[in-house]
């Protein structure tokens, strides 16, 4: 049977500017920091905790490899850990808009990423038993997810 998806909740998470630490063996290396935000949906309401970041790659073909490691805060008091990663491209002019800090039309981006969740027994718990997928828009001082659990 083919999976379906069911929404569970938006991730905004308001993000600081790219710390860029120049090119590597893999790639050219960036981190941008994680300064806080909301989760809001159906299945989940918290908060982003600040001071996680998302760590990037920047490869040759233009294509930016995501880690993103932080933590989120249910209404009550449960923390959750968060490991998203995911892959942005789109046309080099368009990434090239982003990196300078430009708005650009979210149609014209390919941004999809794989949240991972470690909850503790409890409520929250269901985040461990599932495959998620995000479909992610970057603006200039945050980033949006649409979290999907895969059924």
């Amino acid at each position: 049977m083919p999976p379906e998806l069911r929404h569970v909740f938006d991730i905004e998470a308001e993000v600081g500017p790219v710390r860029d630490l120049g090119a590597g063996p893999h790639g050219r290396r960036r981190i941008v920091p994680i300064l806080g935000g909301t989760v809001s949906g159906p299945r989940l309401q918290a908060e982003v905790v600040p001071g996680g970041a998302d760590w990037q790659r920047v490869r040759g073909d233009g294509v930016v490899e995501l880690v993103a490691r932080y933590s989120i805060r249910t209404r009550d008091g449960v923390e959750i850990a968060v490991t998203n990663r995911g892959l942005r491209c789109a046309a080099p002019e368009v990434m090239a808009r982003m990196a300078r800090g430009e708005a650009v039309d979210p149609a014209l981006v390919y941004c999809r990423t794989t949240p991972e969740f470690v909850a503790p027994a409890g409520p929250y718990e269901w985040l461990n038993t599932s495959v998620f997928v995000g479909s992610a828009v970057r603006l200039p001082d945050k980033v949006q997810i649409a979290v999907y659990e895969v059924l």
